[in-house]
């Protein structure tokens, strides 16, 4: 079966989840689109992830995060001129589309290109984005209109389904899961540490809430033992200024994990999550998670088992101290945190269901080819 995947640009964390959708069907054909993603990582980068085998990839060059109706119509112009030509060359059982802006231009694309076969994954609400009630109106009549032209929404959490829900979005939901055999092999430390490290990593941008991180690392700039660590780089890097704070840059994929697997304890400070790869790769490497409490990160955690939700930075701040005052506690937390990812975010059972629901759509273009053969 040959699925097409549309990724819109700086959608970090996709990448990761299409790479796993393709690893777990590795008989079907995969033709991913995708835009340059030049502060996270190349194109050339993001192929190199990739099996070879099934795999081929087409730039969706005019594509862009931001909203310009232009930029927007040549973005969907050319989508629609490369859906319609694979479709004609049946290379097109079915397109999954991922993250807002390829969700809405891809579905419009898939009804002018005639494909019906379409899945829409959000991988983050976009209406939860802004602090603005007026955008955040905007992009939930954007989704309603999109979810209108056609395609099944299939949210990557339970606690984002219920976002679609409450506007009026007849969704489903599998969990994002992530490989435990390739996440939780035995890594060797980068270095001897001699302080406590409180860890994140993603882009630094307002989504993942810089300022509220900068805030609690500034509570400890006094204390000598704890340091606070951010793996990755963004424009609000000149956010996170708290001197007891060390910003990497990007690394690569086998550095996060070893400086993740080092640490004491994985914290997000985030708005908002689909459901967030960084946190579930911390849970594969047997991190306490401490999380924000909001949509994605709720559906993480079990209090007091694997890690803590926190909704402003007293109660964050009270966490890290008690972590930091008991860490007899924290290795039984970070098992607690692989058996839960285990059992509820492992890729080779949660991406079982995707594989059903593709199924589903080969079941028809069978049973439609011979009503036209009779």
């Amino acid at each position: 079966m040959k699925i097409v995947h549309v990724i819109e640009p700086f959608a970090s964390g996709v990448a990761v989840f299409v790479k796993s959708l393709t690893e777990t069907m590795p008989e079907d054909l995969h033709i991913i689109i995708h835009g340059e993603r030049k502060q996270v990582m190349s194109a050339k980068d993001v192929k190199r992830t990739f099996p070879k085998q099934n795999v081929r990839f087409i730039r969706w060059k005019s594509v862009q995060r931001s909203i310009n109706p232009f930029k927007d119509f040549l973005a969907l112009s050319e989508l629609h001129n490369i859906l319609k030509r694979l479709s004609k060359k049946g290379f097109v059982d079915a397109v999954h589309l991922h993250s807002s802006k390829s969700g809405f231009l891809g579905r419009v694309a898939c009804r002018l290109a005639g494909i019906k076969n379409v899945v829409y994954t959000p991988n983050g609400a976009p209406f939860l984005s802004s602090g603005n009630p007026v955008t955040n109106f905007l992009f939930k009549q954007i989704e309603r209109f999109g979810n209108g032209v056609g395609g099944k929404v299939v949210c990557c959490s339970a606690s984002e389904l219920a976002e679609y829900q409450k506007i009026g979005i007849n969704a489903s939901f599998i969990n994002n899961g992530v490989s435990l055999k390739e996440t939780s092999v035995s890594i060797a430390p980068l270095n001897k540490k001699s302080k406590f490290q409180v860890i994140t990593t993603g882009r630094i941008e307002d989504q993942k809430n810089p300022t509220l991180f900068n805030t609690i690392a500034s509570f400890f700039e006094d204390y000598e033992q704890i340091e606070f660590i951010w793996v990755g780089d963004g424009k609000e890097r000149g956010v996170l200024n708290s001197k007891n704070i060390i910003v990497t840059g990007w690394q690569e994929p086998n550095t996060i994990k070893k400086m993740v697997s080092q640490a004491d304890v994985f914290i997000s400070t985030s708005l908002f999550e689909g459901l967030s790869f960084s946190v579930l790769e911390a849970l594969a490497l047997k991190k306490p998670v401490l999380l924000s409490d909001c949509v994605g990160n709720s559906d993480i955690i079990k209090t007091g088992l694997n890690g803590d939700l926190f909704k402003n930075e007293i109660e964050a701040i009270s966490k890290i101290l008690n972590y930091f005052n008991n860490k007899e506690m924290l290795e039984v937390m970070g098992d607690y945190s692989f058996d839960i990812c285990g059992s509820k975010f492992n890729v080779d059972l949660n991406f079982k269901e995707y594989r059903s629901i593709y199924h589903v759509f080969d079941k028809k273009k069978k049973e439609i080819s011979l009503a036209v053969a009779s």
